[in-house]
């Protein structure tokens, strides 16, 4: 078996079918998760919180990412592997063009994501140009929470969701092949999701996109920090990790996570 593409990925959207991602940041976790049926494997710049310790992604460097996506790659086989650009590696297209050719050289990416609204469309442009695919990433935006003053949701103010829905209709037009959206409310996800042609994931954006993610270590309770509610322990039920994130992807695949409750 051929490892999961971009193509395919568009394709379960066409038939409805739910897309199950999770972060990932070593072989071992890769290839469980391969095992569990997990569709995208996110090598996230979240490893600065939950690897390294650190109080946000802001100082995941360039090489961090390199060598985490390397392992990745190689504990899957099937997998489409999806990794995020640090912090400030993007600031100009030059710089991102360069940073994530060596991502793709490197690492072993199939698509890199960045973080931002509609003045990333000319390096959205310039990448899906030269061949590299782009995953855009709206709503809370863990790079820039000095900014925003905290881990808050999105889009509840109308001028606000108003702007997130016409920036993701602008990263499409530029090139963006992927849309994730973190913490914004239900129904804006849903409208979003509606209005675009490309896979939109929900982190924490409602049920009604094409696909959940899901940091791995909030997935199973061990994260040190209190859940969001977007969560759940999937290990909780379960003494295997295995059968743990199988109920994830199947819980994604039905529909049936997240709830409501669990949405914004």
């Amino acid at each position: 078996m051929s490892r999961l593409t971009l193509t395919k990925l568009r394709s379960a959207k066409q038939r409805g079918e739910k897309v199950a991602m999770l972060t990932v940041y070593d072989a071992t976790f890769a290839g469980l998760l391969e095992a569990a049926n997990v569709d995208v494997l996110l090598v996230g710049d979240s490893l600065g919180m939950v690897i390294q310790g650190q109080e946000s992604t802001l100082p995941v460097t360039m090489d961090d990412m390199v060598y985490h996506c390397r392992n990745v790659l190689r504990g899957s086989r099937h997998a489409f592997i999806l990794v995020d650009m640090p912090f400030m590696s993007y600031a100009v297209p030059a710089q991102a063009i360069d940073n994530a050719a060596r991502l793709m050289r490197e690492g072993g990416a199939q698509m890199v994501k960045l973080e931002g609204g509609q003045m990333l469309s000319e390096t959205i442009l310039q990448l899906t140009m030269r061949g590299i695919p782009v995953c855009a990433h709206l709503g809370l935006l863990p790079q820039s929470v000095h900014r925003v003053g905290g881990y808050r949701v999105q889009g509840r103010e109308e001028r606000v969701a108003d702007q997130i829905y016409e920036d993701a209709v602008v990263l499409q037009q530029a090139g963006a092949d992927m849309l994730i959206l973190e913490c914004i409310p239900a129904h804006l996800g849903r409208k979003i999701t509606k209005a675009l042609e490309i896979p939109v994931i929900s982190c924490g954006a409602g049920p009604y996109c094409d696909g959940q993610v899901l940091v791995l270590y909030d997935m199973l309770g061990i994260s040190l920090s209190r859940l969001p509610r977007f969560s759940h322990n999937f290990l909780e039920k379960t003494d295997s990790i295995l059968n743990a994130v199988q109920s994830y992807v199947s819980a994604v695949k039905r529909g049936e996570f997240p709830t409501l409750e669990q949405s914004y």
